[in-house]
């Protein structure tokens, strides 16, 4: 399903730490995640500098445009390209939004697609068909959002369950967007995990966000961690097992040594767990 070697806690491949991580990668990272959009095809002193790394330490590409539950064709050149770079890096994993960001043109935002049945089976022929491109099975994660669509047919958890099912696809558990949306949605974020399929995760998110009225929350990546997502993260290792965990943080990106103690917070919660 994935490498053997992707496991532990990890961390955003970011140019801002990029010397720093030269210099010294600490101890408790064990691998890296990248947004490939932002590497494919890059000038060559970077992809020489990606490519140090990508030599000792797995990573993993998470996808922000494909766009799987938009309407325009897929980008099948960027899945091409997307092929030949994992095999370049040896990258195990690739995994993408259940959302979508495109109209004839990139729109920078990650929208929700509608729970209805229409909607499963258009985004579930577009995974299909990038799973066929790849040749490997992708994780889809899901996505935090702010509205509920009209035409809603049913929940958030029955629409991911259908997707995963129907499209044969593997989970990326996102803990921070649960909370995110349990706040903005009045739900109990416990019982929706409790609902998604165990046998289909493999890989998690946990990051930080931003609180900006009492019943909204704003999934921004850009502040630490709180309390209650750390909570959900120990109940979801509980109930679903450990897996490779990334610390997101896309926006306020402090220096290095600063998100160093989070990453150590998800290697605790790990090794209590698998003991």
């Amino acid at each position: 399903m994935h490498s053997p070697d992707l496991h532990g806690a990890g961390l955003g491949f970011r140019r801002d730490h990029l010397i720093a991580l030269e210099q010294q990668v600490p101890d408790c990272i064990d691998f890296f995640e990248i947004a490939p959009e932002n590497w494919i095809g890059t000038d060559p002193d970077s992809a020489k500098r990606l490519r140090a790394f990508s030599e000792r330490f797995p990573f993993v590409v998470h996808g922000l445009s494909l766009s799987l539950g938009g309407l325009t064709p897929l980008n099948l050149a960027f899945l091409h390209d997307l092929k030949r770079f994992m095999h370049e890096h040896q990258v195990p994993l690739y995994t993408e939004h259940l959302s979508w960001c495109s109209d004839h043109g990139q729109l920078y935002d990650l929208l929700p697609i509608p729970f209805t049945q229409d909607a499963i089976q258009h985004t579930v022929a577009r995974i299909r068909q990038t799973q066929d491109v790849l040749g490997q099975q992708i994780a889809i994660e899901n996505a935090s959002f702010y509205l509920q669509a009209p035409i809603n047919e049913m929940d958030e958890a029955t629409f991911i369950n259908s997707v995963l099912e129907e499209a044969d696809c593997l989970l990326h558990l996102d803990v921070n967007n649960v909370y995110v949306n349990s706040v903005n949605h009045a739900y109990d974020p416990y019982a929706f995990l409790r609902k998604l399929p165990k046998e289909r995760v493999v890989y998690i998110h946990t990051a930080g966000h931003y609180q900006q009225e009492a019943n909204l929350l704003i999934d921004t990546h850009g502040a630490p961690v709180i309390d209650p997502v750390w909570e959900l993260l120990d109940f979801t290792y509980a109930e679903f097992g450990v897996f490779p965990t990334l610390l997101e943080r896309d926006y306020h990106i402090p220096p290095l040594e600063e998100l160093l103690p989070e990453i150590e917070h998800i290697t605790r919660l790990q090794r209590k767990h698998a003991a």
